[in-house]
């Protein structure tokens, strides 16, 4: 199993891929799963999954806002008392922002996508370092975006978090390649689950087009044919999480079916 023995932390907690990762994270032997998130009943939606696999993976659940320091201290510290490790940390809680043009965007809402995907995630992997570096290393995956890469309209201030966060992530692979932690980002397409499919059902009102015809426009750029399930992408980012990728760090995996295809 990919995670076998492995006390592992997924931030973002949620309908979508934090679930997928927690879920996944247990059926590939972690022995423990920290969820983080926000709210405690998504947090106890989680729980439920994980329990319902039948296995002996042991759950903590600790209520977290990544935008504030002393919470993204005390989930490490409760990690650390409850299991006495941290060795994969998948930095999966974001804030989309607003959708609008840069022109006219409202750059207080680019702050507060910021203050989550770009200086949250700094603090919950700066409270993730010391433990690591204690247990003789560790694996840290940043939850990334095509966006990055290839731009959305509307989508801006988003990218631009997440892009500030990509180059951080190199850096910290450079940094921390000596205390064996490696850091890398796995950069999701479009994913299908809730918030995608909810996304088109609010073009398919604004527009007056039908979901499938905006799922068709999408697909088509899609090399494999569909839009990726999100619990497939999960399984891309426990990849980097495990000791199948011991020796790359500093990496951007591309996940999104073939949607984008770096030279």
């Amino acid at each position: 199993m990919l995670l076998q023995d492995k006390v592992v932390i997924v931030s973002g907690i949620g309908p979508g891929l934090g679930q997928e990762l927690s879920t996944l994270a247990a059926r590939e032997g972690a022995s423990a799963v920290v969820l983080a998130a926000r709210t405690p009943a998504k947090l106890d939606t989680a729980e439920a999954e994980i329990q319902a696999l039948g296995l002996n993976t042991r759950v903590l659940k600790v209520v977290t806002d990544i935008a504030d320091e002393a919470q993204c201290k005390a989930l490490a510290d409760a990690t650390v008392e409850t299991f006495g490790r941290i060795d994969v940390l998948f930095n999966s809680a974001y804030d989309p922002g607003s959708f609008e043009p840069i022109a006219e965007a409202d750059l207080n809402g680019w702050r507060r996508s910021m203050e989550v995907n770009f200086f949250g995630t700094m603090q919950l992997t700066q409270a993730c370092i010391p433990p690591m570096r204690a247990g003789g290393g560790g694996a840290i995956v940043m939850i990334a975006t095509m966006v990055e890469h290839k731009p959305l309209a509307t989508q801006g201030g988003y990218g631009a978090s997440k892009s500030a966060l990509r180059a951080a992530t190199k850096h910290l692979a450079l940094e921390l390649g000596g205390d064996n932690i490696r850091v890398n980002s796995c950069h999701m397409g479009w994913m299908w689950g809730p918030a995608v499919e909810g996304y088109f059902d609010w073009q398919s009102q604004a527009s007056g087009r039908s979901k499938e015809e905006l799922m068709a426009e999408v697909t088509r750029s899609i090399p494999l044919g569909h839009i990726p399930d999100d619990g497939d992408c999960a399984k891309a980012a426990v990849f980097l999480g495990s000791d199948y990728a011991r020796v790359v760090t500093g990496a951007a995996l591309d996940v999104n079916g073939g949607e984008y295809m770096p030279l």
